[in-house]
């Protein structure tokens, strides 16, 4: 039996049931499996008092300690949070407060192996336990881990030095496995470890006819997501409607943009909404477009594709990987007019939703759970000959 501690400051709670999604997915497919006992270790990270008491912590702070939440285990330990210091202590703060937790929960659950699920601040907090308690680590690392939190100097050096020991590393591409190569990590402790996908959520259905197109972007509105890009090729593209689905701090200046474009009623914001409506929107355009800067390997471009939607979607990351075909849509660059050409075609000459389909059933949760749980097996082996 493989004993498994999972650490992940990525994951689901009930104030925040969309966050995440796809990191519980993946533990809960892990801890289905036969051979595998599993507990959550899920860290929050709030301030000290005055800031940490400000009303938009208060969710986090009621949130148990400890819960069973979708067949899970999961405990909740708080750690402490400076916003000023830009996240550099996190990942010290973070296994100070965890430490005696792990301890404890070692008593009775003796884990073989400790699983970050993002390179930052869990991996180098991940590595500090696993050398306090003499366990080895794995480190998963999904794009902006890596490149957002890379580029900053400071805290770059603490993902390198948790990568060196770890005693083994995940990418969810192999894109994002040569990024980190290139940063300075070690390419043979790198193991590529594509996400899954739901098929029975995800899939096609029958589109309405209509007379212009409909475009759906999934992802939080950020800057480096490239939402900007996209409102400005919808104004290039007569009667064509886009849908912004996520929640972000670019909302205002991207809502601006369509006022000062005149397209304000041809682009939609939806906020934050359920997968199983999400599932549905994607399955209903015609074309699911996301201009990102950087990226690991998206979940909505996969999650597109099994509903039979074709992508157009810059070329970063795993996109490669992904669109390997005509059927899975177009690379694009950071134009707007190239953007938009891409979208009209793909209107004029539809793709075939089942073609489309059949580029993402090479994503499923099974083989994500299989290739997770022979990686984890194999770091706990080494420890024990």
């Amino acid at each position: 039996m493989l004993r498994v501690l999972t650490l992940s400051t990525l994951f689901p709670d009930s104030s925040r049931p969309r966050f995440g999604p796809f990191v519980e997915r993946q533990t809960m497919g892990l801890a289905a499996h036969p051979d595998v006992e599993l507990r959550v270790i899920a860290p929050l990270g709030i301030p000290p008092a005055p800031v940490g008491l400000h009303p938009k912590y208060k969710a986090l702070r009621s949130l148990p300690v400890h819960e069973r939440r979708n067949g899970l285990e999961v405990y909740r330990p708080r750690y402490a949070h400076i916003p000023a210091a830009g996240g550099r202590f996190d990942g010290a703060a973070l296994a100070r407060a965890v430490l005696p937790l792990l301890k404890s929960i070692r008593a009775e659950f003796p884990f073989d192996v400790i699983d970050a699920s993002f390179f930052f601040p869990d991996g180098p907090a991940a590595a500090a336990l696993g050398k306090a308690l003499d366990v080895p680590v794995s480190i998963k690392a999904r794009g902006g881990d890596i490149h957002v939190w890379g580029s900053k100097p400071a805290i770059r050096k603490q993902i390198l030095d948790a990568a060196h020991d770890a005693a083994g590393v995940l990418a969810v591409s192999a894109a994002l496995k040569a990024d980190m190569v290139a940063m300075g990590m070690a390419a043979g402790k790198i193991r590529v470890h594509y996400t899954g996908v739901d098929l029975d959520l995800f899939k096609p259905v029958a589109r309405e006819p209509r007379n212009a197109p409909l475009v759906v972007c999934v992802g939080n509105l950020l800057e480096r997501k490239g939402q900007r890009l996209l409102i400005e090729a919808i104004s290039q593209i007569e009667g064509a409607t886009l849908m912004l689905i996520g929640q972000g701090p670019n909302r205002d200046a991207l809502e601006a943009k369509a006022l000062a474009l005149g397209v304000a009623d041809r682009v939609q914001f939806t906020g934050s909404i359920a997968h199983e409506e999400m599932a549905m929107w994607l399955a209903k355009a015609d074309v699911m477009a996301l201009a990102s800067a950087s990226e690991g390997l998206a979940n909505a471009w996969v999650e597109a594709l099994a509903c039979g939607t074709p992508l157009v979607i810059t070329d970063v990351g795993g996109a490669r990987e992904v669109v390997d075909r005509p059927d899975a849509g177009h690379l694009v660059p950071f134009d707007p007019a190239a953007i938009a050409a891409a979208i009209r075609d793909l209107f004029t000459h539809p793709r075939e939703p089942l073609a489309v389909r059949a580029v993402a059933e090479r994503f499923t949760w099974g083989a994500n759970t299989e290739a997770l749980y022979a990686h984890l097996a194999s770091i706990a082996g080494k420890t024990k000959q």
